[in-house]
């Protein structure tokens, strides 16, 4: 099903062997629910074409990369289903991006926040410009990283995970490499264009049962995430209710 206009866009493009799924929203290229779900389903559509054989994933604009969950929708949370419902669909996105037989390689050209750090952590191989900086700031609003933190502990390890939970300072691009939230880290976007395009096309062309199997070896150990992630989900909803979450929505907002 298509995402509301107001949710943004999300659009795919198939082209020998390699899917380029891309994201839009007006407001930093957040997140709301319509386009976590979307994404989900373009993901899963992609990995059971056998025709395609990577994914890459990108989103659009000269902003953001991503600036995490739709503030928005969280101040319309009214009851912790409702919110548990929201906090889910970052669960989903990652279990789509977990799932997909396929490996995506993601291009981040631009800041990433909050939820964007777990998409970017649930990527099998990241290129990022030199100027993408990355924070978890969840806990400046009265929440924490609970739905994207196991996919990035599992990434960055449990040290640099807390740190980044605990603070919510920038971190620039040479620190997520340094901790391989990024494979690799571009001077500018042209060049990064290039190498997002060279490393798709090589994957494309590899064997898709070695790709597969490597994809298999990446993920072990989270099958029983989908349980995992669905009590993180909950844990958030509640939270995003209290009185001190909503009025440091309201400050951050602000600022």
């Amino acid at each position: 099903m298509p995402v509301p206009p107001d949710s943004g866009t999300v659009r795919t493009t198939t082209a020998n062997g390699i899917a380029t799924v891309s994201f839009h929203h007006p407001k930093g290229n957040s997140l709301p629910g319509a386009l976590l779900r979307e994404l989900a389903d373009v993901i899963g559509q992609a990995g059971s074409d056998p025709g395609v054989h990577v994914v890459v994933l990108r989103s659009e604009g000269s902003g953001p990369f991503c600036a995490g969950a739709s503030f928005d929708e969280l101040t319309r949370i009214e009851d912790p289903e409702s919110g548990r419902q929201f906090f889910s669909g970052f669960a989903t996105l990652i279990l789509a991006m977990r799932q997909c037989p396929t490996p995506i390689v993601t291009r981040v050209h631009g800041k990433v926040a909050g939820g964007g750090v777990g998409i970017v952590a649930a990527s099998d191989y990241v290129i990022a410009t030199a100027n993408a900086s990355l924070r978890l700031s969840e806990l400046a609003v009265g929440i924490g990283p609970f739905v994207v933190g196991p996919v990035i502990e599992r990434k960055v390890g449990p040290g640099a995970f807390a740190a980044m939970a605990l603070d919510a300072a920038w971190r620039d691009a040479a620190w997520g490499e340094r901790f391989g939230l990024y494979a690799r880290v571009c001077a500018d976007e042209a060049a990064l264009d290039d190498a997002v395009a060279a490393m798709a096309d090589s994957l494309a062309r590899a064997n898709p049962e070695a790709t597969r199997q490597l994809k298999e070896i990446f993920w072990e150990g989270t099958a029983d995430w989908e349980a995992h992630l669905g009590e993180r989900a909950a844990m958030s909803g509640r939270l995003v209710l209290s009185d001190h979450t909503r009025r440091a929505i309201a400050e951050f907002r602000k600022s």
